[in-house]
């Protein structure tokens, strides 16, 4: 059974920095590509980051810069750092895995696993 499973989540500041983390079994994800969405309050699930199959990394405009995605050598664990935290970041963030095509990579609905998300809180 495929399972992904995020932690990592909490409670910071503006300003401050989380990891994120998200563990993959029951299959091997190493030619598979494995991504970061969030869904905010009465928000739709967007986009965030993701780790290509080939290696390549792609990230939504409103986290460059600040978020940092990453993957262990197995590719069976991705990472999510996050840094100069914002409130507006506050949120549910997912793992996703799946081999999407470059040009859909940001659409939720073409990835196939999803973990059951952690919560992120930016505030005072």
């Amino acid at each position: 059974q495929v399972q992904l499973v995020e932690s990592g989540g909490g409670l910071v500041q503006p300003g401050g920095s989380l990891r994120l983390v998200c563990t993959g079994s029951g299959r091997s994800f190493r030619n598979y590509g494995m991504a970061w969405f969030r869904q905010g309050p009465g928000k739709e699930r967007e986009f965030v980051a993701v780790s290509r199959g080939t290696g390549t990394k792609h990230y939504a405009n409103s986290v460059k810069g600040r978020f940092s995605i990453s993957r262990d050598g197995a590719k069976s664990t991705l990472y999510l750092e996050m840094n100069n935290l914002k409130i507006e970041d506050t949120a549910v963030y997912y793992c996703a895995a799946g081999q999407p095509i470059l040009s859909a990579i940001d659409d939720p609905r073409m990835w196939r696993q999803w973990g059951q998300g952690t919560q992120v809180t930016v505030s005072w």
